[in-house]
């Protein structure tokens, strides 16, 4: 079987039933991992020896409970493999030659990985984004901003050739100040944002700085990604304040694709593209299935990208699943509130788990919070919590200690636990253009520099 059937498949998508039930969509995703399988079984070194070191055969897989015989796989050892197999590993079905699309991890939760996709992929990526584009109400008038560096990392690479492939105009805003991205928007009257919460925050503030109105403006969207805060009611409503725009979250990674968007009409969740992936809920420590409505990591099998296919992954994001009673285009499996958190940031703090998501839920609901940072070191064998606030620089100094108290005192109402809070002068904290880092954990012996 060629990548060309891959290619037959992603368009006849279009022609499939919108609204089948569960019943119709899991023998519906069955089919298509075996497809695939058949394609990847002997082509793919890095499948084909996982398959036979478990003693699976993946063509043959007919249930559930089958498909659960094939081993997740971890981030590590995709790294792994490719540091052993340089410079993208054994994850490829097909000779490099086949391959047209290079990116790369951003590298914020380790060493970044390379990822290669054929056209065929790369098709099977832009008809995610079409059901994306398809679930917020993009409509044909409609042009869109995308203000990242256009680099090797993923960013909206997709989301724009996906807006392009649909004929609206796409507008680049890489290799640009703040400042100056802020003027292309305007002098364009885009429409639609394509960034990250953190970076639709930093626009805002330049915004403010600079005089200019962007609630009185052309954009009427925002679509984040890359970070949590598009799922954080807090910080969600700030961006939709100072843009005067409704935000839509949205979920993906470069390893694995574009696979869950907020739709237009069910605000506070994601909806998988169950269509084109096969989702689980886990028990991070376990490995069970957790039930509707409890916490787990998310496993992810995309089905359409068969150049580099992962099956299984742990993507260590952390998440609360729920059902709707059909299968919609967007599958049936909803994360309610989106993503929650990750398995590798949580610490403990006096017996409480908290995820740095947890306190930016807290931060972004005060108004003088302009930026925040927060550290995490260890005191004579126990973590100690510190969050760094830069409050808005109107505030006299005895409304910053207030605005301390106030931090201290919600975090402590709603986490159970005392934080050491503290001010630091206006404009000292980072800022970021893609992924905020804003969590910082400090070994002993290590000092981290404000500023």
């Amino acid at each position: 079987m060629s990548d060309s059937v891959n290619q037959e498949i992603a368009g006849s998508r279009d022609r499939a039933d919108h609204s089948r039930q569960r019943s119709d969509l899991e023998p519906y995703q069955l089919e298509r991992f075996r497809t695939m399988a058949a394609e990847i079984a002997g082509r793919n070194p890095f499948w084909t020896r996982r398959f036979e070191a478990a003693g699976v055969d993946p063509v043959g897989i007919n249930d559930w409970e089958a498909f659960r015989a094939i081993p997740f796989v971890t981030k590590a050892e995709l790294v792994a493999d490719q540091a052993e197999s340089p410079p993208y590993g054994t994850n490829l079905t097909y000779e490099l030659t086949r391959y047209s699309r290079l990116h790369q991890t951003s590298g914020t939760t380790g060493r970044p990985m390379r990822w290669l996709d054929t056209p065929a992929s790369w098709d099977w990526f832009m008809e995610c984004w079409r059901q994306i584009f398809a679930s917020i109400g993009l409509r044909e008038s409609d042009r869109l901003f995308f203000p990242f560096s256009f680099g090797p990392f993923i960013g909206f690479w997709a989301g724009f050739e996906g807006a392009n492939r649909l004929g609206n105009l796409c507008i680049p805003g890489g290799g640009m100040s703040s400042e100056a991205r802020l003027q292309m928007l305007l002098d364009n009257s885009a429409t639609i944002v394509c960034c990250t919460p953190t970076y639709a925050l930093r626009l805002a503030e330049v915004a403010a700085e600079k005089g200019i109105d962007l609630a009185a403006g052309s954009v009427r969207a925002l679509i984040v990604a890359g970070e949590p805060g598009g799922g954080i009611p807090a910080t969600k409503e700030r961006i939709e304040r100072g843009w005067g725009a409704r935000v839509f979250d949205h979920w993906g990674m470069t390893e694995i694709g574009a696979l869950a968007v907020e739709p237009e009409n069910a605000p506070g969740t994601l909806a998988m593209l169950q269509r084109e992936c096969v989702a689980e809920v886990v028990d991070p420590v376990t490995g069970a299935p957790v039930e509707p409505g409890q916490m787990g990591e998310l496993i992810i099998t995309n089905l359409g990208r068969w150049g580099t296919p992962l099956i299984r992954y742990r993507t260590g994001d952390l998440v609360v699943p729920e059902y709707t009673e059909t299968a919609t285009a967007l599958g049936m499996m909803r994360l309610k509130g989106g993503i929650l958190g990750r398995v590798d940031d949580m610490v403990t703090i006096r017996g409480n788990n908290v995820f740095p998501s947890s306190l930016e839920a807290i931060l972004r609901e005060f108004a003088s919070v302009v930026e925040y940072r927060i550290e995490v070191r260890t005191e004579r064998a126990m973590q100690h919590l510190r969050i760094e606030i830069e409050p808005a620089d109107t505030l006299a100094e005895p409304a910053v200690k207030q605005l301390l108290v106030e931090v201290g005192r919600a975090v402590k109402d709603r986490l159970n636990f005392n934080a050491e809070v503290a001010a630091v002068a206006p404009a000292s904290l980072p800022r970021f253009e893609l992924k905020g880092r804003r969590f910082i954990r400090v070994e002993p012996g290590e000092s981290q520099a404000t500023g």
